[in-house]
């Protein structure tokens, strides 16, 4: 099997990311890969996890985006593929390469994707109710209880704004899609987490070109 890290390094082999515009685990993916300039190396192919024809349940069992084509060879989830975009990039620029700061981060940053699990879980109780069952009132209250512990220690110690790495990445990807799909309130009971994901925005384009396909 060929090294990924040489196909990658061949302009011949296609790189494929199977995603939506609108999914917070692709845009991690389209986010970091502009900040670590890898974004030109990187053909976007839209998927659709309900279509039982999309390829996509093929290159990822699963069924779910996003979904990374190297030469063919699929990487997943957005969490093994940020990692990978790091490693191509030289390694240590999202999370650092070994050590104990290096489980912190991956932590920290699991933490901010449960935020995006739990609110996905929310739109998906409408998305997949069936039509005249009741909501789902004891669900939707276990999902907004984990958004809402994670955003309170998030609010209690934010990631350093003025540095896009993989804990900050991943959190401003939770942040955007509560803001777009409103599944809790946020903003007014963590105005410290507000405040940093303005400061994040400004100091990190990739968030706002990222963020054109929300509109």
């Amino acid at each position: 099997m060929t090294d990924l890290f040489s196909l990658w390094r061949d302009d011949r082999v296609p790189v494929v990311l199977r995603s939506t515009d609108t999914s917070p685990f692709g845009r991690k993916v389209r986010m970091a890969a502009e900040i670590l300039g890898l974004a030109h190396r990187i053909e976007r192919q839209t998927a659709d996890t309900l279509d039982t024809g999309d390829t996509l349940r093929h290159q990822n069992p699963l069924g779910k985006m996003p979904c990374l084509l190297v030469g063919g060879e699929a990487i997943f989830d957005s969490a093994v593929i940020l990692d990978l975009l790091d490693a191509v990039a030289g390694g240590g620029r999202l999370v650092p390469r070994a050590g104990t700061d290096r489980f912190r981060a991956l932590t920290r940053a699991r933490l901010a994707d449960g935020v995006t699990d739990a609110a996905l879980l929310m739109v998906y109780e409408g998305r997949f109710r069936e039509e005249g069952a009741p909501r789902g009132e004891r669900w939707l209250a276990h999902q907004r209880g984990k958004i809402e512990r994670a955003l309170a220690t998030f609010e209690t110690s934010p990631p350093p704004a003025d540095r896009p790495d993989l804990v900050a990445i991943t959190l401003a990807a939770a942040l955007g899609y509560l803001d777009w799909r409103k599944p809790v309130p946020w903003r007014g009971d963590h105005p410290r987490l507000a405040a940093w994901l303005e400061d994040f925005s400004d100091a990190t384009p990739a968030f706002r070109q990222t963020e054109r396909s929300y509109a």
